[in-house]
């Protein structure tokens, strides 16, 4: 993926997240990312977070007695970002 934003917003953050944990980025967007990580410890929080989970959900998917597959998992992951937002009722 290559986008160069300069300066990285907490939403682009967020929408960016799992791609740049997967390595997928480009440097130039890698290097915006990262710099948004240094000056924004609410997305530094979540980045570690969602680093987290998916070490635990590999280590779930992989351990014994596991039946499920890492790739479904961030398959059922990716399907549940892409969603758009249910609406609330009034």
């Amino acid at each position: 993926m290559s986008v160069h934003v300069e300066h990285v917003t907490c939403r682009q953050f967020v929408e960016l997240l799992t791609d740049y944990l997967e390595g997928v980025v480009d440097a130039e967007l890698r290097a915006d990312i990262e710099r948004h990580i240094v000056i924004c410890r609410g997305c530094a929080n979540y980045a570690e977070q969602m680093h987290s989970t998916i070490e635990l959900l590999a280590e779930i998917a992989t351990g014994d007695g596991a039946d499920g597959q890492p790739g479904e998992l961030l398959d059922l992951f990716r399907r549940w970002r892409d969603e758009p937002p249910a609406e609330s009722a009034p």
